[in-house]
């Protein structure tokens, strides 16, 4: 029996024009009009993902993500370049999705038609707020008039599956402001929006120097009044700050909540991979090489591009799913577990046992769904879960 997960592939593109204050990711500003070595990354891209197709073993991709930094630097011709010679190495879905990212402020509009044309068939568009005030606050480069127009031509260049990325809990928010950025966001349109609440991250510039953000009482009104919001506009929730219209899921990130395989390539780029061992299904994380100057170097180097590997140890692997699987809002079927583990329901069962007599999770043996207490708090749900 094969139970092995479906397969994705995630992309890292590690340039932005600016490094943002609350930003975690790996990221490294390079100014305005920097010129990127788009063929050296390419050639690295390639043969990073060269090195790791063993790991693949030809299994079909069912989408792929180009994160960054800000992936929208590079040009059509790049991800063209790229985007047919992946189809060279892997097959692809029939219904593949390909999502790239794209800040406001950095893309040549025209260029939306280029990445059409190039294959990739899903935007998202790093918005974060439609106010000049947050938006200084958060350290973007673009005004909410450029996102508006970003958005109005990517429609033009023929994007029909659109995420729009907004946060909430800025600096100097009320919920007027947080419902005005919803209202923005809803006259657009989207299939997706991204709506997650600002949080101070370790090694970031506002984790340091902190700013001064809504009381609690505050964000609680925010939320509440944000998915109603978004609930009467026929947004559905399906990840705890996920909605989109039905059928408009992101299936790359569905995949990662369900504990699906996926590579992954460019620098910093995480990867979890599945395998058939003796004893069962093993499971794998491996990093890449961080820094991009590092990263293009490991091009010619005989240990490659992977920086670091680990075998998630069985004792952990029910922590690990349940850290994505209990994001999802109706949450997975629970033979998914088996699927995904390889490992035996009792494990699982035993112990999701203290959790499910808290009301953090729902009652239902064929389902693991956390309640809405548990998703209300879910890092005590977690701790619960992963406290063998």
């Amino acid at each position: 029996m094969n139970l092995l997960p479906p397969l994705a592939l995630y992309v890292h593109v590690p340039w932005c024009v600016r490094k943002c204050p609350y930003c975690d990711f790996n990221s490294h500003g390079v100014g305005y009009g920097a010129e990127l070595p788009e063929a050296d990354y390419l050639a690295a891209l390639l043969a990073d993902l060269d090195a790791d197709l063993p790991l693949a073993a030809g299994r079909e991709l069912v989408s792929i993500f180009i994160g960054g930094g800000t992936p929208s630097l590079m040009s059509a011709d790049f991800y063209r370049r790229f985007i047919d010679e992946l189809r060279l190495r892997l097959p692809f879905a029939e219904d593949i999705e390909i999502t790239l990212e794209a800040n406001p402020g950095t893309v040549e509009h025209d260029r939306f038609e280029g990445y059409r044309d190039a294959g990739i068939n899903r935007l998202s568009l790093g918005i974060q707020s439609f106010q000049s005030s947050q938006l200084a606050a958060l350290g973007r480069i673009h005004s909410g008039g450029d996102a508006k127009h970003a958005f109005e031509q990517a429609r033009a260049a023929g994007f029909d599956n659109i995420n729009l990325d907004l946060m909430h809990g800025l600096p100097g928010q009320d919920p007027l402001l947080a419902q005005d950025d919803l209202h923005q966001a809803l006259s657009l349109g989207p299939e997706h929006l991204s709506w997650y609440q600002l949080t101070l991250e370790p090694n970031t510039e506002f984790h340091s120097h902190p700013p001064t953000l809504p009381e609690e009482e505050t964000l609680w009104n925010i939320q509440d009044e944000g998915h109603a919001k978004l609930e009467s506009a026929g947004y559905v929730r399906y990840e705890i700050s996920a909605y989109s219209r039905p059928g408009c899921e992101a299936r790359h990130n569905l995949n990662y909540w369900t504990f699906g395989d996926y590579l992954g390539i460019g620098a910093g780029a995480h990867g979890k991979l599945s395998r058939q061992g003796a004893q069962g299904l093993e499971i794998e994380r491996r990093w890449k090489s961080r820094q991009p100057e590092a990263y293009l170097r490991r091009l010619n180097d005989p240990r490659g591009f992977v920086a670091g590997h680990q075998r998630i140890p069985e004792e952990d692997l029910v922590l690990e799913f349940a850290m994505n699987a209990l994001r999802l809002i109706d949450g997975v079927p629970i033979d998914t577990w088996t699927r995904h583990t390889g490992r035996s329901l009792p494990i699982l069962q035993q112990q999701l046992a203290e959790a499910r007599n808290k009301g953090l999770l729902v009652e239902d043996p064929a389902h693991l769904r956390a309640s809405p207490q548990g998703l209300l708090f879910l890092n005590d749900l977690l701790a619960m879960v992963g406290d063998d």
